[in-house]
């Protein structure tokens, strides 16, 4: 289900027409003779604010170490690492493609993907707040896009991510259960429960997809949309398959010394760890998760090179791709929306 208000129509495509969407002539507001300088000073600012995350995100990592750790892998395991991340992030930047379809934007499907990979990357490293949120807003609103439909993209694209997790996190839960240190609040049989009330959720959503007479509802004044059973199996799909593919890449870095099922089960317990921390990226929350569950299994040392390793291939190498993918979206959008007032 999706929020919304009343959904207005798409304002740019993937070749022409691309404008800002403070760039109409007949707001009041953007008449005034202070509103170019403002516009400017939250634009640098905005940018200024990125370069200290990044720097700072920049600054935690111990770079000898990742290297060290990464020299230690053999080629082979890298490579296939890295092609499983890539499949992950193909994979994960469609879901906006969904949104797509749902609220009947014109955007071309490589613009989108773009947007939700660059999204994604810096979602990843500095924060859904930042990442997720943020640039979702400044690009889709600089291709021409309302906030409505924006919020509605985002809103699904969030969705479709946590619906995957219910129902893979269940499932490793409740069937693959993994032995917890006696110091955690949970056991074995808790998280078995734990797991059962996810399945129970995921299935209720899918219930109500296919069974829900009224396809919105109103509250609060914003309009919950409830997609058709079809578009929710298709979510299911594509999310279940973009967990197991993210801890794929951490059992082939593990070189299969954990088992498969193990490793996506802490991966999952890490990822909810990491959202609660609100810790960007997630640093030290992951490791901390997978050196107490599984360093009973292998070497810490390993475990924590395999460790540094998915950080570089899965975070701070998209992170390179997206900085520069989004500095050029930025100037081709600059350079489309001049050409338009023109």
């Amino acid at each position: 289900m999706t929020t919304t208000a009343t959904p207005a129509p798409a304002k740019g495509s993937d070749d022409a027409g691309i404008k800002g969407a403070d760039s109409g002539g007949g707001n009041a507001l953007t008449r005034q003779p202070w509103w170019p300088w403002a516009k400017r000073i939250v634009v640098w600012g905005f940018f200024a604010l990125i370069a200290w995350l990044l720097f700072k995100q920049a600054h935690t990592i111990d770079w000898p170490e990742v290297f060290v750790a990464m020299k230690a892998l053999p080629l082979r395991t890298l490579l296939i690492a890295g092609a499983v991340a890539a499949m992950s992030f193909a994979l994960y930047s469609t879901y906006d493609l969904l949104g797509r379809y749902l609220t009947g934007h014109k955007l071309g499907t490589g613009t989108v993907m773009g947007v939700t990979f660059i999204s994604y990357a810096f979602n990843l490293n500095l924060g859904s707040l930042v990442g997720g949120v943020a640039f979702r807003y400044r690009l889709y609103s600089k291709l021409g896009l309302d906030n409505d439909t924006i919020t509605r993209v985002l809103g699904f694209s969030m969705l479709t991510n946590w619906f995957g997790y219910l129902v893979v996190a269940g499932i490793a839960f409740c069937f693959f259960p993994m032995t917890l240190p006696p110091d955690w609040k949970i056991d074995s049989g808790g998280l078995r429960l734990l797991g059962a009330a996810l399945l129970a959720l995921a299935a209720a959503y899918l219930v109500t997809c296919a069974v829900s007479k009224r396809r919105s509802w109103t509250v609060r004044g914003h309009e919950l949309q409830v997609p058709t059973f079809r578009m929710a199996l298709l979510q299911l799909v594509m999310s279940c398959t973009n967990w197991s593919l993210i801890g794929g890449v951490i059992w082939f870095l593990l070189q299969g010394e954990v088992a498969y099922p193990q490793v996506l089960a802490v991966l999952l317990v890490a990822a909810v760890a990491g959202v609660i921390t609100h810790v960007p990226a997630g640093l030290g929350v992951l490791e901390a998760v997978f050196v107490a569950l599984l360093s009973h299994q292998m070497a810490q040392g390993k475990l924590l090179g395999a460790l540094l390793a998915y950080r570089a291939l899965y975070y701070l190498l998209p992170l390179a791709v997206a900085t520069v993918a989004f500095l050029v979206t930025e100037l081709r959008a600059k350079r489309l929306a001049a050409h338009a007032q023109a």
